[in-house]
């Protein structure tokens, strides 16, 4: 296992990642390729935000990349999306757009990190007519009542009959007060839920289609996926208090359906960029998730896309700081990550003692790197994290080379900068903004 993959091996392997140009072996070996799908190991890591730009920069720019779909809420994103297209009242800036996020973990977007991502497609937007610019969305399945809302919200405009209709499906949820986790209790308890009520709405728009996109394709098609996003979480809530694979499935299926769909909805030539987590992006099948009945985005799409190009880059760091929290709900935090546990990916990299570093692999079952066809600890921190926990979890057993293509690994690593952060978080200084790469 651990013990096969030789520290010479990982020094053979690594080129070195310490400027954006370092990045052209990558852009080289992602070549024509569709789907190009980012990781991070951590929701609240800096290094992670800016190489993932650099490298979306240099895919937009000179390979024609068509939108950039995140682990975010459809609505807070779209609102994103139209002020990098610059529609009317759409913000004065990144900032502002960025800080009206709410749903937590608010940081995960809502930091300064992405502003630079923003501010530059904006930039890139503005010299581009409409259907050449650059799009960003949420591929989250999170945004229950929001989504409902927009739906209601453009039926009243486009035909108010519909929307009284809409409007009573929807109050099946009134009970509950936008309160997701009564919505899943009640759900239990009771053989009764809202299912038929969302589903009714989508396919009551989805029946109109030709006669609404006649008022704007874009304006129903950010209905349409609205309706969908409120039809699939009711049914991501109802699996949620089951425990099991289920619920994790409805939410990969759905990033994944709506990956589809904004791929459709950019046209036959588009291409598509995702940001997600490992876990989200890497192919299960490597992992033990498989074992668990799991699967996930980088999967699914591997499957379905295998012929248009699918590169599937993960990424991972040895020691550094990270934005999370405590319990879900809970304020975030900037915490210490520890070394990487002993036999770990994380922790063998760091022996071989190549800092920063970009690994690329050729397919094979070992990638091209002998020693690396063995399942291997790889962290992975979430939203929730308790660093005094590492020995017993935070690490997925993987297949590297086979979960992922390339691989971006950053030694040590500092947490993103929230917008919605204190200026002190537990007696320290916030990190210095922006980052030098």
């Amino acid at each position: 296992m651990a013990g096969t993959l030789s520290t010479d091996a990982i020094t053979q392997a690594a080129l070195p990642l310490e400027s954006p140009g370092d990045l052209d072996p990558l852009v080289d070996v992602i070549g024509d390729a569709r789907f190009v799908l980012l990781g991070e190991a951590s929701h609240g890591t800096s290094e992670f935000y800016t190489w993932r730009t650099e490298l979306s920069k240099r895919l937009i720019a000179a390979h024609g990349f068509s939108f950039i779909g995140v682990e975010g809420d459809w609505p807070d994103c779209y609102r994103v999306n139209r002020y990098l297209r610059h529609l009317p009242d759409s913000g004065t800036s990144a900032e502002e757009v960025l800080h009206a996020f709410e749903r937590w973990p608010t940081w995960m977007w809502a930091n300064r990190e992405v502003i630079g991502l923003c501010e530059w497609l904006s930039d890139y937007n503005r010299r581009r007519a409409p259907e050449q610019q650059v799009g960003f969305y949420g591929l989250d399945v999170y945004s229950l009542w929001d989504s409902m809302r927009i739906v209601v919200d453009y039926l009243e405009r486009i035909d108010p009959q519909l929307a009284r209709g809409a409007r009573i499906a929807y109050n099946c949820f009134e009970p509950y007060a936008e309160d997701v986790q009564e919505y899943a209790r009640a759900t239990a308890l009771v053989p009764t839920s809202c299912e038929d009520e969302a589903v009714s709405v989508l396919r009551a728009l989805r029946s109109r289609a030709e006669e609404f996109r006649e008022d704007g394709r874009e304006g129903y098609f950010n209905a349409e996926q609205n309706a969908l996003v409120a039809r699939n979480a009711e049914l991501y809530y109802r699996t949620m208090v089951r425990g099991g694979p289920l619920s994790w499935n409805v939410r990969d299926h759905h990033m994944t359906e709506t990956l589809e769909r904004l791929i459709a909805h950019h046209g036959p030539h588009s291409k598509a960029i995702v940001w997600e987590h490992n876990t989200h992006i890497g192919d299960a099948r490597f992992t033990d998730m498989a074992r668990a009945g799991m699967v996930n985005v980088g999967q699914l799409v591997r499957e379905a896309h295998r012929r248009d190009g699918v590169v599937l880059v993960g990424f991972g760091t040895h020691r550094g700081t990270v934005i999370a929290a405590e319990e879900w709900g809970l304020p975030m935090q900037r915490m210490h990550v520890p070394a990487a546990r002993d036999g770990s990916f994380e922790a063998l990299v760091h022996d071989a003692a190549v800092g920063d570093a970009l690994f690329l692999f050729d397919g094979s079952d070992n990638g091209g790197v002998s020693g690396l066809d063995e399942p291997l600890g790889h962290r992975a921190i979430g939203v929730v994290y308790d660093p005094h926990r590492e020995r017993w979890g935070n690490y997925v057993p993987t297949i590297v080379p086979r979960r992922y293509d390339a691989f971006m690994y950053i030694d040590e690593t500092r947490a993103v900068d929230p917008l919605h952060m204190p200026v002190h978080v537990g007696g320290e200084p916030p990190e210095t903004y922006p980052t030098g790469q």
